[in-house]
């Protein structure tokens, strides 16, 4: 527990150390950018992105906007068309084929990159929503770093209710973990949802090829590709004019098969460390548990028990406030205490539930 304590508090250090990026956006604007959103059955979400994209400050003649239509059966394709009219950039709808030598999302992100004219690759999901100098920030750090991969924040649009709060607190420990591993330059976590990486360095790592098999993974394992090439050009954009916000599960069975789809990845890293870092936040999150039965059964003193929590609980509440304040939902900090208890067996649960094979996502059963 003390070493997970120390870890901890690697992380409270490394994200303090690294400020946030300034936004006075003094480079050229004429980098071309393709934005690829891949989607299936987004017809609720996808006007709303659209009408954000509408609204940026980078040149519109200078990105377009791939929408990479995956067999839809509501009316996505449809809606996209028409908004091609009022589109102040060049938006594409780009119709998959029935190719299935590759999982869902990497088709969608592979075909579209065939007719793709960007430098920059920027990946977003249906159901986000940006803010109006996305493209902008991610555009200026990409020149400032030169980078060849960059990881920018993610979190879940703030709605009434408990359960997408807790899914907020939750899914900000990945994304914040995620940074500072990166600035650390010991890269282990992104989101497809805000990534941007150039076209040259995709197709030199040879693209998906290795993992195309796996419905997940189109980001991570592409980040630990082009880590493992350009390790100094990996970046996690420190930025809230970067953040993109998207969707919590709405129901215990999405969330389920969500969750149970990201697990599914740990166990097919090649890089070491990624694997072992994964082992280590299971293992510490399980031995709390085990500490429960061993104060009911007396093996373990109430002030040991104690002492093991609050050592615990403290550096996690620090870091994650840090994490939730930068995503501008501090509001929520005053739960992070549930979460907490909650936490050691939701990591356990898909710790263990990832061994297995398959899920259902949009409609599909996957492996």
């Amino acid at each position: 527990m003390r070493f997970y304590t120390l870890f901890n508090l690697v992380l409270i250090f490394t994200w303090l150390r690294f400020r946030e990026v300034g936004k006075d956006y003094t480079f050229p604007q004429t980098t071309r950018i393709s934005v690829i959103i891949p989607v299936r059955n987004e017809a609720e979400n996808i006007l709303n992105l659209l009408e954000d994209l509408n609204d940026q400050t980078y040149p519109f003649e200078n990105f377009e906007v791939i929408v990479a239509n995956d067999s839809s059966t509501d009316s996505t394709a449809e809606l996209v068309k028409d908004f091609q009219k009022k589109a102040h950039f060049k938006l594409i709808l780009n119709n998959l084929s029935a190719d299935k030598s590759l999982s869902p999302k990497k088709r969608a992100i592979t075909e579209s990159l065939k007719i793709a004219t960007g430098e920059l690759i920027m990946t977003t999901d249906g159901d986000c929503r940006s803010g109006k100098n996305w493209i902008l920030a991610v555009q200026q750090y990409f020149l400032e770093k030169q980078a060849k991969l960059i990881s920018s924040p993610v979190t879940f649009h703030s709605r009434k209710g408990l359960w997408s709060n807790l899914q907020i607190i939750e899914f900000s420990s990945l994304i914040g973990s995620g940074a500072c591993a990166m600035f650390m330059k010991k890269p282990n976590m992104c989101n497809g949802a805000n990534l941007a990486y150039t076209r040259e360095a995709f197709f030199e790592v040879g693209g998906f090829s290795g993992f195309e098999h796996l419905a997940s993974g189109d980001d991570e394992f592409l980040m630990h590709k082009i880590a493992g090439q350009f390790p100094e050009k990996v970046f996690f954009l420190k930025n809230q004019d970067a953040i993109v916000e998207t969707n919590a599960q709405e129901t215990l069975h999405d969330f389920y098969n969500q969750r149970k789809r990201w697990a599914s990845k740990w166990k097919f890293y090649e890089r070491m460390n990624v694997k072992a870092l994964a082992i280590f936040v299971f293992l510490t999150n399980f031995c709390w548990i085990l500490t429960v039965p061993g104060l009911i059964s007396g093996s373990l003193s109430l002030s040991d028990f104690i002492s093991l929590t609050v050592i615990k609980f403290s550096a996690e509440m620090i870091i994650l406030s840090l994490f939730l304040s930068f995503l501008r939902k501090s509001a929520l900090i005053w739960l992070v205490p549930v979460v907490q208890v909650i936490y050691p067996f939701y990591v356990s649960f898909f710790g263990l539930l990832a061994q297995g094979k398959g899920y259902e996502w949009k409609g599909r059963k996957l492996q």
